[in-house]
């Protein structure tokens, strides 16, 4: 039986703001959305003012599409508009509680030749952002009882990160260590994600952070704002047998065709959207704006 596909627009535009000029800049972008089993992008570009000077695209070493560029102009302002279409497919089901033991599903260092076992060894260790301790480790371990069903262990944790986390703007910034969100009991999706790598991670379980959008919904009786909409985070569970499975702490759910992905990675820090280093600049603001859209079939992005 065929899955529902939506397709959606999905807008989404950065601006710098700086307080000096900017003489020249080297910027990597990770705005264009990766293919996966069940997404596929029709029409994407991304647009830049000022134009650069030199601009280069390629796959990273987890396989996602970037860009590497070079402004050569001084400026003040910097705007990346990213736009395009992308038909996301239903997730396959798949039943937790017949998924294997957890204890199936960890890896590590013994040496292997099982090409899906050496893909994921890049995603059960500690990253950067990820890096937590026996508290995060013990915490999370009381999901993992043994013998447990991978899948309806790591929707436990996803269960208990939003019961006892509260979703806080203003708790955390994009460098809060997890071991300070676990502390605090507060944070944004970014900081979930972290939260719940570091705890399947400690257990030896591979996991990938996800980075995307995510459709949102007016209030009841109210418009949608024009972007209102926002980058998202979440995380994606090796099943063995079932390829990668992804789950949004933030929500308490399963991935959907709501969340439209753009990169993976071991954390943040590898697909941060925009990142560089700029000579001059000064002080600077940045305002993202993002748009996710659904349309009709018959519809395109302009």
């Amino acid at each position: 039986m065929s899955r529902a596909v939506v397709r959606y627009d999905v807008r989404h535009r950065t601006d710098f703001v700086y307080s000096a000029p900017v003489s020249i800049s080297h910027h990597l972008l990770h705005l264009t959305p990766r293919p996966t089993a069940n997404q596929r992008t029709e029409i994407w570009r991304v647009a830049l003012t000022p134009a650069p000077a030199i601009r280069r695209a390629e796959v990273d070493f987890f396989g996602n599409p970037v860009e590497h560029l070079t402004i050569q102009d001084e400026h003040t302002r910097l705007v990346v508009q990213a736009r395009g279409t992308v038909a996301v497919e239903e997730p396959k089901p798949v039943d937790p509680a017949a998924t294997p033991p957890w204890e199936r599903s960890r890896v590590n260092g013994s040496a292997v030749t099982d090409p899906e076992i050496l893909s994921a060894q890049p995603f059960a260790y500690d990253s950067p952002m990820t890096r937590a301790g026996e508290a995060v480790w013990r915490w999370a371990r009381e999901s993992f009882t043994p013998g447990r069903p991978i899948l309806e262990a790591a929707i436990d944790l996803n269960h208990r990160i939003h019961r006892d986390f509260e979703y806080d703007t203003t708790a955390t910034t994009v460098s809060t260590p997890v071991s300070e969100v676990f502390r605090i009991r507060r944070g944004v999706c970014q900081d979930f994600a972290h939260l719940m790598l570091a705890g399947l991670r400690g257990v030896g379980i591979p996991a990938r952070y996800v980075s995307g959008y995510l459709l949102t919904y007016p209030p009841p009786g109210g418009q949608k704002l024009q972007g209102s909409d926002a980058s998202h985070a979440w995380v994606s569970v090796r099943v063995p047998g079932h390829g990668w499975v992804d789950l949004d702490p933030t929500n308490d759910k399963l991935a959907t065709t709501e969340h439209v992905t753009l990169a993976w990675g071991r954390d943040y820090g590898d697909v941060s959207p925009v990142k560089g280093a700029i000579v001059g600049g000064g002080q600077h603001r940045v305002r993202v704006a993002v748009d996710v859209l659904p349309i009709a079939d018959d519809d395109a992005a302009a």
